[in-house]
């Protein structure tokens, strides 16, 4: 619907597109002094920018997503103006400046998407995601990453909350207005907000740069095991890249059911909580991959931009590699290869074949493809030469958006025996992925030429590589070729593996004896013991393995277990709490006192109290303990309208399996008169779906 001031113009001035703009009109700054409104999910305020005309042109515009617009200002004068579902247009006055014009207006959004309001009371939070999502769904800007601004953003926190944007804080740092500025250019979805509790821990890079690390005052004891490298890959990127870092802050902040694993805001990355782990969760996932790839962001994708999605792979495949280059200078390089290997098997499964340069691929090409058409040209021209190319692409290319011919002819400059022609069919043109090259580059490794063997044997019978393994067990490789020794064993009767599996728990590596965990199958009485010891390891995986297998097989022996195992809670998503309290249910003679308030609490976690993950583990597990309990039934259809599409698609998904049988479908649809709006529309068309 269009609203506008003069309807009659728009045919005048309905042209082209964003890149007709960009070459046009060149927008230098935006200022923001805004408002948010967490209860009414609503943001407001002023909008301020400069912009100079590069040609003579009638109209500027802005993407601005479903806004109410006030008071268009124009170099101080009331400015006519068209507001569309998508954009603000201005028309400019026949007597117009070239340089310096000064914009600005009122507006309010209620955004259904990159911007998102989570949690409740004191839990509350507001953050922004605008990759792939938009910023202008919450702050007039350009939604085309080659029009690039200077941001600044003040708005209110409230109290007992802090709040951050891109930039330094600048400014008086008292009362509950903040504000932010950045020095230089940048793309308008790079632009973020987030307000919530928040502890701040401080550090400093070597070359000088201030770090700021955040998490929620409940995880503050986490801050070692969530952080732990960061300021280590910091200091190594400036190092490897050969380029300082570009800004003049950094700082990560893990929010509320965020949509992604990270996302490289410029100075401010968000992260989700489920990478926020005390010292025992961090021996099954850790944030160090993501830590990295976002930080390499803000070099390859921040300072420089791909210039179309053609291009998508300048930002995230060097992310990929410069994360796993950051992972080979804290794990070492047989960590690095590995990870390597299994990005490319990952590729070489895949049905999708698409080159890496162009658009419309999966994350998978942009990210893994991209990142092993980099270590293939590292591999050609030698790392030396790599640096030098890579450091002379960023000097010159920065604040700017570049191409991947822009990239090559960097590469021929330092290298200029290299082909790259040749380079490009094979890496980057090709859809397919050359799994041949990628071994070969591999097998220049020692750990890989073992690890290669041993996956080799897998099709050897038990006594030819019986001998072989156990020597292999107890000696001093690296721990995946044991893992996949382990994994070997998983079909064999206990007594032909037994002393082989008491040889692998032996090592006392966690991810060994993991494997042994994953891959015992049936537990005889013998090794219950053995077994059982497993649930003392520092890996929440591997207890929540462990207890789930044990309570199953050895129902006699629930009771030590389910007391051995109390109030362990697990990773964010509450795994092990829940897991507990699943079998302390299903055992009604464990503690039949205490099943009310067991059922409560699970239940509880299903509630919107909880982030999507705890919610649909909760979900999961009631519904296994009573596929016809009703208030479950109830918490999923509340689970069908959330900002992350995941869970939604998970909560929709069950409903369409349960209502194939029509005791389901009668309860579902007489559940719609309780339901709020959005679930209930959600709700009913699942139901037409079905008919």
């Amino acid at each position: 619907m269009l609203r506008s001031l003069l309807p009659i113009l728009f045919l005048v001035f309905s042209y082209g597109s964003q890149a007709q703009q960009s070459k046009s009109v060149d927008f230098r700054t935006a200022n923001g002094r805004l408002t948010f409104v967490h209860a009414e999910k609503k943001v407001s305020g002023t909008a301020r920018y400069t912009f100079d005309l590069l040609r003579r042109v009638d109209t500027v515009y802005l993407d601005a997503r479903k806004m109410q617009v006030d008071s268009v200002r124009l170099n101080g004068k009331k400015a006519a103006f068209v507001l569309t579902d998508k954009q603000l247009k201005i028309v400019l006055p026949k007597k117009r400046k070239k340089k310096g014009n000064q914009l600005a207006f009122t507006y309010t959004a209620s955004p259904r998407q990159a911007l998102y309001f989570t949690g409740q009371g004191e839990g509350a939070q507001i953050w922004s995601q605008g990759q792939g999502k938009f910023t202008s769904n919450w702050f007039p800007s350009l939604d085309d990453t080659n029009d690039k601004m200077v941001f600044s953003l003040s708005f209110e926190v409230p109290e007992g909350q802090i709040g951050v944007s891109n930039g330094q804080q600048v400014g008086s740092k008292s009362g509950r207005r903040v504000s932010f500025a950045m020095q230089q250019p940048m793309s308008s979805y790079l632009l973020m907000v987030a307000i919530g509790r928040f502890t701040c821990f401080r550090d400093t890079s070597n070359s000088g740069v201030p770090m700021e690390f955040y998490l929620e005052p409940a995880d503050s004891a986490k801050f070692e095991a969530t952080y732990r490298y960061s300021r280590r890959i910091f200091d190594f990127f400036e190092h490897e890249i050969g380029v300082p870092y570009p800004w003049n802050i950094y700082r990560q902040l893990p929010v509320q059911d965020f949509l992604y694993g990270g996302m490289e805001n410029t100075t401010s990355t968000l992260f989700a909580r489920n990478y926020v782990v005390d010292s025992i969760g961090w021996n099954d996932r850790d944030y160090t991959n993501v830590n990295a790839h976002e930080l390499a962001h803000q070099w390859f994708g921040d300072l420089v931009t791909a210039a179309s999605d053609d291009h998508h792979w300048l930002q995230e495949g060097f992310a990929t590699y410069y994360a796993l280059l950051a992972e080979r200078e804290v794990f070492g390089d047989d960590y690095f290869q590995l990870r390597l290997y299994e990005n490319a098997v990952q590729i070489e499964r895949s049905k999708e074949q698409k080159p890496v340069v162009g658009a419309g691929a999966s994350s998978l090409i942009y990210y893994q493809k991209g990142g092993w058409a980099l270590h293939a040209l590292r591999e050609t021209i030698g790392e030396a030469l790599f640096r030098k190319a890579v450091e002379a692409y960023l000097r010159k290319y920065q604040f700017r958006n570049v191409t991947t011919e822009q990239f090559l002819a960097e590469v021929e400059r330092v290298a200029p025996a290299f082909d790259s022609a040749a380079f490009r069919r094979k890496w980057l043109d090709n859809p397919d992925f050359d799994m041949e090259e990628a071994l070969r580059l591999l097998r220049k490794n020692s750990f890989m030429q073992r690890y290669f063997e041993v996956s080799g044997l897998e099709e050897q019978p038990f006594e030819a590589k019986k001998e072989r393994f156990a020597t292999l067990l107890a000696g001093d490789d690296y721990w995946p070729i044991k893992e996949e020794v382990v994994f070997q064993l998983t079909q064999l009767a206990f007594d032909e593996k037994k002393a082989l599996l008491e040889t692998a728990l032996a090592t006392n590596d966690v991810h060994i004896r993991q494997a042994v965990a994953r891959t015992m199958g049936k537990i005889p009485a013998e090794a219950y013991a053995m077994y059982a010891a497993l649930l003392d390891d520092p890996s929440y995986i591997t207890k929540e393995i462990v207890l789930n297998a044990l309570c199953s097989q050895f129902p006699e022996k629930r009771k030590e277990l389910l007391d051995k195992t109390r109030g362990i809670e697990g990773f964010s998503d509450k795994n092990l709490r829940i897991l507990w309290l699943t079998l302390a249910l299903k055992a009604k003679d464990y503690d039949p006192a205490g099943n009310a308030a067991y059922y409560d609490e699970l239940l509880r976690y299903a509630s919107p109290a909880y982030e999507s993950d705890v919610r649909e583990n909760a979900l999961t597990n009631l519904l296994f303990l009573d596929p016809n309990d009703t208030n479950a039934l109830e918490a999923l259809a509340r689970a069908t309208v959330h900002h992350k599409w995941q869970f939604v698609k998970f909560s929709r998904d069950r409903i369409r399996n349960l209502i194939k049988k029509e005791r389901y479908r009668t309860f579902f649809s007489e559940l719609l008169a309780k339901l709020p709006d959005a679930e209930r529309t959600a709700v009913e068309n699942l139901l037409k779906e079905s008919k």
